[in-house]
């Protein structure tokens, strides 16, 4: 026999963490020390004492309860404004605080890409842990806001480069090293992960997306991945560490493969002519049917 025999000896000396894969993303970390949390007392203490500013504005001038119970009509009407100001203050303030204690810490230690060493003791992951831990806590409370725009507000403060154009529908999103192109759109319960943790390595890589991109629904994007301008990445896809997907192409699977050209992305003729008085205004394009389809559809 030319296999060779592993004895049942050595089998046994063999270190099983050596060969286990732990595969632990930003949104779940597995290994961060109770000591990361408790950077979150001091954030909702002082967000915390903002609203307690403003209730204590909002009741101090109510005149005594042996008066006429008529004047507390119109604090008892604005009551629920008032809640849901004090909701915002605590979210806002929250975001503020979160960002001052980022700043100090990248102050201490600035975030850089690479592959480092996942362990305790190690700075680039201690300092990472820190840092995602913070933007966890924005992430969940501009989630859960009734806003809809105030997410993306969030990001752009924390460092994510995108406009007003794009949008993450529910989706998880790491909040350094993304770059957003216009008109981006990412599904709902997507990730998207400039940082990954894979067995002992830690690997943080900028993720760009180009103009146009869509990522479905559940998808994954690694580190390090650039889409083309026009690319998709269908639902429940994956991408792989610095994976670039092609401008005007579908790619589906996992890891996701090119599955056929974006013929959506490709509308040949258009026109627009802006005139005044009665002239109208004339669009001109071409629709992409596909050929075993256009029997089906009245043109």
């Amino acid at each position: 026999m030319t296999e060779k025999i592993i004895e049942t000896s050595d089998k046994e000396n063999i270190d099983k963490k050596e060969y286990a894969l732990d595969f632990t993303t930003s949104s779940s970390i597995g290994r961060v020390s109770i000591k990361f949390l408790i950077i979150y007392i001091p954030i909702f203490w002082f967000s915390g004492l903002l609203v307690g500013i403003y209730l204590y504005e909002y009741f101090k001038n109510l005149p005594p309860i042996t008066e006429d119970w008529m004047v507390y009509l119109f604090p008892i009407l604005f009551l629920p404004i008032a809640i849901f100001s004090m909701l915002f203050i605590f979210i806002l303030g929250c975001i503020f605080f979160s960002k001052l204690f980022l700043t100090l810490i990248n102050l201490i230690h600035k975030p850089k890409e690479g592959i480092f060493l996942a362990q305790k003791g190690d700075r680039d992951f201690e300092f990472w842990c820190m840092r995602t831990e913070l933007k966890k806590l924005v992430l969940w409370l501009v989630r859960n806001c009734p806003l809809p725009w105030i997410d993306t507000l969030a990001f752009r403060w924390f460092g994510v480069k995108m406009d007003f154009s794009s949008h993450l529908q529910d989706s998880w999103c790491d909040m350094e090293f993304i770059k957003f192109g216009r008109k981006v759109l990412v599904g709902q319960g997507a990730v998207v992960m400039s940082s990954m943790v894979v067995g002992k390595y830690l690997i943080i890589k900028k993720v760009i997306f180009s103009d146009y991109t869509v990522v479905g629904g559940m998808g994954c994007v690694s580190p390090g991945t650039i889409t083309g301008k026009d690319s998709f990445l269908g639902a429940m896809s994956s991408t792989v560490l610095n994976q670039i997907l092609e401008a005007n192409w579908i790619y589906f699977g996992i890891p996701a493969i090119k599955l056929k050209p974006n013929k959506l992305a490709r509308v040949k003729h258009m026109t627009k002519s802006f005139v005044d008085d009665e002239q109208s205004i004339s669009i001109e394009h071409e629709i992409n049917i596909e050929k075993d389809k256009k029997d089906k559809i009245n043109i």
